[in-house]
């Protein structure tokens, strides 16, 4: 082959950086927005926050003109720049109180002398006490933050020994976050031997130390299995406590037979009456079997909703959410400090700034309006759900939205990914409204979602001692025109959290 050159022309889609910070905050929650409109004004020197009647006196911003004035009569420095906008967020921060009191305390502390009686001059009492001398508990507080600094905090309230203190601390160490010791007591007393130059424990010794920490709140912390754990609780009743004899028989000898809830041959076993063993039972279940995680760590997540739906005057109305991302704007000093004939660093650095600040406030322009023409359309096909709930769900997919709004699917599915309309039902991500459909016997479609809620609703109305089988839901729903196969209707069950029949029927036995 003979090698040569060959000229070949060709078009291609490339994405613009302006382009890729579209999408980006296309696909942002209103928190990650918030933080991306709080990094890009710590970054961008051109962009500001629109306050409105937040801005300083005409004579501070006169003060603030003229000094930049000055700047432009000579060359630009960012130094001089930086330093301007500290002065200009200066005159915009209000003095707080404590600022205030500080500046006081200075005034009156140069007028004292080196030896002056400061106790006769300055309130030295604490921040928590109030004006008759008492601690004000209501501002002191301690936040748990482990399961372990709860244990210890019991700990030290306890009269221990030095060398039951070790021990003690050791088995607090090895506990899980269910509230179970992670090790067997070997395994620790083993442990705590290797690290220690005392005298060998023994195993008395730990078990003594072991049944005093399982005294400890919450009941049945520090439990070896389930069955201990569910004793410590027991034990920790008092003895007047209907069935709690029964409880502890059964939990100690026949807690695999209280799994699975066959009373009749439970009843032979032991020897209890129906009564005795369903009110056993009840108090076994009243119990806690992972005690730890009351004490676990809860971060909560809020939701912000990026929109919301409300009904005035019979028609429902969609409004943005924009209580969370602060207005703005191009600082017009800065922004006049550019002269297009000048291509000096400084200048050209002004200038590269200035576009990406527009391309930024266009690219939030963008979001909010592709934003709420997605949620207007979402609440115009799903009425249904906004006056009846999740029976009145109609099927709709991507593809529907992408149609209406002529916009690409993938569009669509950034739009509604982390966003959450608030509606009178409750608040729902936007995908919530997206589900498949299942036929009906007048040709039609019925959203998978309706068929849940539908589901729910006729295992609610059920006889306790005799619940509906898959096939009789299956019956049910096809006399209400949707044709679903028994197996759907397994899964659909599945998805809610909802038994099976059998077992629905023999829980309900067992109570």
């Amino acid at each position: 082959m003979r090698q040569g050159l060959q000229l070949k022309f060709s078009q291609q889609l490339t994405m613009t950086p302006q382009l890729q910070q579209a999408i980006k905050l296309l696909q942002l929650s209103t928190l990650e927005l918030s933080q991306e409109i709080t990094e890009q004004l710590y970054s961008n020197p051109l962009l500001e926050v629109d306050e409105g009647s937040n801005n300083p006196p005409n004579d501070e911003r006169d003060n603030l003109s003229s000094d930049y004035e000055n700047i432009v009569g000579n060359d630009l420095n960012l130094d001089s720049i930086q330093s301007l906008k500290a002065a200009e967020d200066a005159t915009e921060k209000p003095i707080t109180e404590a600022e205030a009191e500080g500046d006081w305390l200075a005034e009156k502390s140069a007028d004292l002398p080196v030896e002056a009686n400061w106790e006769e001059n300055f309130n030295t009492s604490s921040s928590t006490s109030n004006t008759n001398g008492e601690a004000n508990w209501e501002q002191v507080y301690q936040v748990t933050e482990s399961l372990q600094d709860h244990l210890l905090w019991q700990l030290n309230l306890t009269p221990f020994s030095v060398r039951d203190q070790q021990i003690a601390e050791a088995l607090i160490d090895s506990i899980e976050s269910s509230g179970f010791i992670d090790e067997n007591l070997a395994d620790i007393l083993s442990h705590h031997e290797a690290n220690s130059t005392e005298d060998p424990i023994e195993e008395d010794e730990l078990l003594a130390v072991l049944h005093r920490l399982q005294q400890f709140d919450p009941p049945g912390v520090l439990a070896r299995n389930v069955r201990e754990c569910l004793l410590i609780q027991l034990y920790q009743l008092s003895i007047d406590t209907p069935f709690v004899k029964q409880a502890v028989r059964l939990t100690s000898d026949f807690l695999t037979d209280i799994a699975s809830i066959d009373l009749m041959s439970l009843a032979k076993k032991t020897r209890y009456t129906l009564d005795e063993l369903k009110g056993a039972i009840k108090l076994i279940q009243g119990l806690n079997p992972r005690p730890g995680e009351s004490l676990a760590a809860n971060n909560t997540e809020y939701i912000a909703p990026d929109a919301y739906v409300e009904k005035i005057s019979g028609r429902w109305q969609v409004r943005l959410n924009d209580s969370n991302t602060p207005r703005l704007k191009i600082n017009e000093v800065y922004s006049n400090l550019i002269k297009r004939s000048d291509n000096s660093d400084q200048n050209q650095y002004l200038k590269d700034n200035l576009a990406e600040a527009r391309w930024f406030l266009r690219s939030l322009e963008s979001r909010n309006e592709t934003l709420m023409r997605v949620a207007i359309t979402v609440v115009e096909l799903q009425q249904g759900f906004l006056d009846h709930g999740a029976i009145g769900m109609k099927p709709m997919v991507l593809s529907d939205i992408a149609t209406k709004l002529e916009l690409h699917e993938s569009t669509i599915s950034r739009v509604t990914t982390a966003k959450y309309l608030a509606t009178p039902q409750g608040i729902f991500e936007l995908k919530y409204f997206f589900s498949s459909h299942v036929g009906t016997s007048s040709g039609g479609e019925c959203s998978s979602t309706a068929v849940c809620a539908i589901l729910k609703t006729l295992i609610e109305a059920e006889k306790p001692s005799k619940p509906l089988s898959d096939n009789k839901l299956m019956v049910l729903l096809e006399q209400q025109g949707i044709q679903v196969a028994r197996r759907t209707v397994a899964k659909y069950r599945e998805s809610l959290g909802i038994p099976s029949s059998s077992d629905r029927k023999r829980f309900e036995n067992a109570i």
